[in-house]
């Protein structure tokens, strides 16, 4: 069904974020990860699109969203660890996806000619100890996105509110994310408040990433990141990956057309603005809606063509779609 065009470039690449995991109902197989073309994401079409690695996130659902989406309500604990094992069931089921936990496994995987997965969980609530990050670094788990739209134990979200924006965070915040560079997991903070951000740079002693966020000066959405916080990001040796929604890639938040020319505006801008080691890709599919100019990994291609026609070297291409990736793992992740 899904073809690469003749003559475009193909080249591996890293993606930092999808929601694809939520994609399978409740009965649903773990089959539906190998292929499924309801979704943006399938490991079908990763291989067909040359992925180097593909970061699967456990997005946690409060239980209005689970009745949304039509699925009986799943405590937290329960979600990801089915989440984790369907995922590790379908990557058995392949002859050419691997999981990945550390630069190690990656590397192998790639010279074996494996797509790597690797695990995240989005919106640290559930992450309410020290024992219960060691508890998911033992499942398999490598980045946590702090938190999602809502206060939790580790701090404040990106909101309209200024006060609540303002708020960093908590004294467990603080606990959370030492002990995460301690053991080797990744800090996300796409999603936190400003102020959080500032408290994870304040302590953070490794690399920290915005998994999927853009530029706030070309998309004033308040998910998006300012220019000191790219710079920032940068400075730790971190990455930002690239976001596709539509509504954090214009001028007008209210926007539902994610298009190309977009996303090179936004990618020129963190290049411009933090240098050429902090780009990266965090796609968000299956996490986004609207009107999509690249509406699945089958089509990343066009996004690598067209950068290389609005002047982009090898060199650059290569450290925005794998390179500043791996040395953000191999500097963090055990």
């Amino acid at each position: 069904v899904f073809t690469i065009k003749e003559g475009m470039i193909k080249m591996k690449y890293i993606d930092m974020h999808c929601d694809t995991i939520l994609t399978v109902p409740d009965d649903g197989s773990s089959e539906l990860l190998i292929n499924n073309p309801k979704a943006s994401v399938d490991f079908d079409r990763l291989r067909q699109s040359d992925a180097m690695a593909q970061f699967y996130a456990i997005f946690l659902m409060n239980e209005e969203m689970f009745k949304e989406e039509g699925k009986k309500y799943i405590p937290d604990d329960e979600y990801i660890l089915r989440s984790v094992n369907m995922l590790k069931e379908a990557v058995k089921n392949t002859n050419y996806m691997e999981m990945a936990y550390n630069y190690n496994d990656l590397m192998n995987n790639s010279s074996n000619d494996k797509i790597s997965a690797l695990l995240t969980i989005e919106d640290g609530r559930s992450a309410t100890s020290i024992e219960k990050i060691k508890h998911y670094h033992d499942l398999g788990i490598r980045l946590i996105t702090l938190t999602w739209n809502f206060e939790n134990s580790i701090g404040y979200p990106n909101s309209d509110d200024k006060t609540i924006m303002q708020k960093g965070l908590k004294n467990y915040g603080f606990e959370a994310v030492e002990y995460m560079n301690e053991i080797g997991m990744l800090v996300d903070v796409s999603h936190l408040s400003d102020g959080g951000f500032y408290d994870v740079a304040s302590i953070a002693k490794k690399p920290f990433v915005a998994s999927h966020s853009n530029s706030r000066a070309l998309s004033p959405h308040n998910r998006n990141l300012t220019d000191e916080m790219i710079k920032i990001i940068a400075e730790k040796g971190g990455a930002i990956g690239l976001n596709f929604a539509p509504e954090f890639l214009a001028k007008d938040i209210t926007n539902t057309h994610s298009k190309i020319e977009l996303m090179i505006n936004h990618l020129n801008y963190i290049k411009n603005i933090g240098g050429e080691d902090v780009i990266a890709l965090g796609s968000d599919f299956d996490g986004i809606q609207g009107n999509l100019e690249i509406s699945g990994s089958h089509e990343m291609p066009k996004l690598f063509d067209a950068l290389k026609n609005n002047g982009w070297s090898e060199t650059q291409l290569e450290k925005l779609t794998h390179q500043n990736m791996l040395r953000v793992i191999k500097d963090t992740l055990k």
